[in-house]
């Protein structure tokens, strides 16, 4: 350890203070720029419906509690699209997997384990959730191998990919639609028992400013270490004050939205509970997809960050050619990625069908569209070697919110293509100026 003393990072003379503040908080601006539109695109739709109808629908807790579940699926499957892209690869196949996956959790539910454990067996839901995380993880083994060894375009495989696996789907449940599912598997998808309560969430919440400001404190740690510049201490306090006021407020607005007045009566029927004159208010809390969404962003950071293999997903996306003479195994490497991707196809596919309580072939159809969009909108650059995992998780409920904002406003389904269409080819738009600026300074 250097005895020299920390580096803390200075003040530039006359610097605007918005730069000031991106410099001494290394906050991406990009990231900034998508926050910005995230919170114009709520406001917008907010005014627009105060407008319509006299109140604001939009930034109501029950709305933003149902954005979010109905975010999960692709943001789930975007975590893992950002490797992809940043590999120079592409995806076509991760609807079609989450397609086949449900129905193969829903036929092994419904006509399968029961004839083995029982019809009310609490192990059906958990052996169909391994299986169904071991068939997404061939299938995406699959298409790597192809694409590694055989040197097949991605484009082609996955294309290919989502054909085949969209057909067999349909194979498997000859069309129809299996329901329903394992109670307990239903919860998966959210609802007022698929949460976890007030209680729980709150702790939640006060675990992730801990959390926040034991990972900025070990940071500084490192930095100081390592003899690297230091952040300015009002920058880590403001860091950790806008973190746990964002974990706070998030619990605060999943909380304020009740059960649904009905399910809260047989509620309390059930439990020998006297509600109020008012109604019994149960708060609903974190949905359980909204945590798996946690799980998985936490998870893919710290292996796109914190691990030797995302280190090497990087370098390869940045150049295969030195990356691969500097002895990193790019086949490999590459095989893993898909099999995360199809991992994670998996885990969506358990959500959808968990949210509808039933599995069809039809499910996730086009999500590969959107899912590829979100990680594009959030940063990810299709020429490679660039991209973050919470990136795309804002670039998903960017893309949630305006579907949500549309279908609150009336707009039909082609308009709503249309617009997320036009947002797309925006966002890879404008990371090309970006490169280009950042190329020419």
């Amino acid at each position: 350890m250097s005895s020299s003393a920390p580096i803390v990072r200075s003040d530039v003379p006359d610097e605007p203070l918005f730069k000031r503040l991106m410099r001494a908080t290394e906050i991406d601006t990009r990231m900034v720029g998508m926050i910005a539109a995230l919170t114009l695109i709520w406001v917008g739709f907010n005014v627009y419906t105060y407008f319509q109808s006299g109140e604001g629908l939009f930034l109501t807790p029950r709305n933003l509690w149902n954005l979010t579940v109905q975010t999960s699926s692709v943001a789930v499957m975007a975590t893992g699209m950002v490797l992809i892209i940043v590999m120079r690869h592409i995806d076509l196949s991760v609807g079609a997997i989450l397609g086949f996956v449900s129905t193969i959790i829903g036929v092994t539910q419904t006509s399968v384990l029961p004839y083995y454990l029982g019809l009310d067996s609490p192990y059906i839901w958990i052996v169909t959730v391994m299986l169904g995380l071991v068939v997404g993880a061939a299938i995406g083994a699959l298409h790597g191998s192809l694409v590694a060894y055989l040197g097949i375009p991605a484009f082609i495989v996955t294309l290919g990919g989502q054909l085949f696996w969209r057909g067999a789907a349909w194979w498997v449940t000859t069309g129809k639609t299996i329901a329903p599912l394992d109670e307990r598997f239903a919860l998966m998808g959210g609802g007022p028992l698929g949460s976890i309560g007030a209680v729980a969430s709150w702790s939640l919440a006060a675990l992730a400013c801990i959390g926040i400001v034991i990972g900025l404190y070990a940071g500084r740690r490192r930095r100081l270490r390592y003899n690297f510049p230091l952040r300015p201490m009002w920058a880590e306090i403001a860091l950790a004050v806008v973190g746990c006021f964002v974990a706070l407020g998030a619990t605060w607005v999943v909380n304020d939205y009740p059960w649904p007045e009905r399910v809260a009566a047989n509620y309390a029927t059930a439990h020998h509970i006297q509600a109020p004159e008012g109604g019994l208010f149960i708060s609903t809390g974190y949905a359980i997809p909204v945590l798996i969404v946690l799980v998985a962003g936490i998870v893919m950071t710290f292996i796109a960050k914190r691990t030797r293999f995302g280190r090497y997903v990087y370098a390869i996306g940045g150049n295969p050619e030195a990356a691969e003479l500097a002895g990193i195994n790019t086949k490999k490497i590459t095989v893993l990625v898909f099999a995360i991707m199809g991992v994670l196809a998996a885990i969506s596919g358990c959500i959808e069908s968990a949210r509808l309580d039933a599995a069809t072939n039809v499910l996730g159809q086009f999500e590969e569209l959107y899912v590829i969009a979100a990680a594009v909108i959030g940063g990810t650059s299709l020429m490679g070697g660039v991209g973050t995992i919470y990136g795309a998780l804002i670039g998903a409920l960017v893309i949630q919110s305006l579907q949500s904002g549309m279908v609150l406003l009336g707009f039909d389904s082609a308009f709503q293509e249309m617009v997320v269409g036009v947002v797309l080819v925006g966002a890879v738009g404008i990371d090309t100026f970006y490169r280009r600026g950042t190329a020419r300074g």
